[in-house]
């Protein structure tokens, strides 16, 4: 648990999404707030150095980081993403190499990486 009042979340703007990862989020994080970074399809644009969103995601993030100090990061990805239309298999691939390049980006965070699946819940997946 940290002493900060904000953990981050980086996820998509599906609304379907929004208020089963929050509620997890609030509890697992032992935080009254989230910072959250939204763009359709998310999970697919936090590896890539050549797509123009990362730079707005990353921006946005640092600023939560830098402004309320957040500790924690969520990365996001969920079942039925029209805005990343690829196999949840797919999906898994993204969110785990995702989660394994935030850890290094930004060491002594804790990051945790979060799937949705089809019925809305919220799993811890690395």
């Amino acid at each position: 648990m940290t002493t900060t009042s904000f953990g981050t979340v980086l996820t998509c703007v599906d609304g379907r999404i929004q208020r089963p990862v929050a509620d997890f989020l609030v509890t697992r994080f032992g935080v009254p707030y989230l910072d959250t970074v939204t763009r359709p399809g998310m999970i697919k644009h936090l590896t890539s150095s050549y797509d123009p969103a990362t730079n707005a995601i990353l921006t946005d993030l640092n600023t939560s980081l830098g402004l309320h100090g957040s500790t924690q990061i969520a990365l996001v990805a969920h079942h039925d993403c029209v805005g990343n239309p690829v196999d949840d298999d797919i999906q898994r691939s993204q969110l785990q190499s995702s989660v394994d390049h935030f850890v290094r980006r930004y060491p002594g965070l804790i990051i945790t990486g979060l799937w949705v699946g089809e019925k809305w819940t919220v799993e811890v997946f690395v």
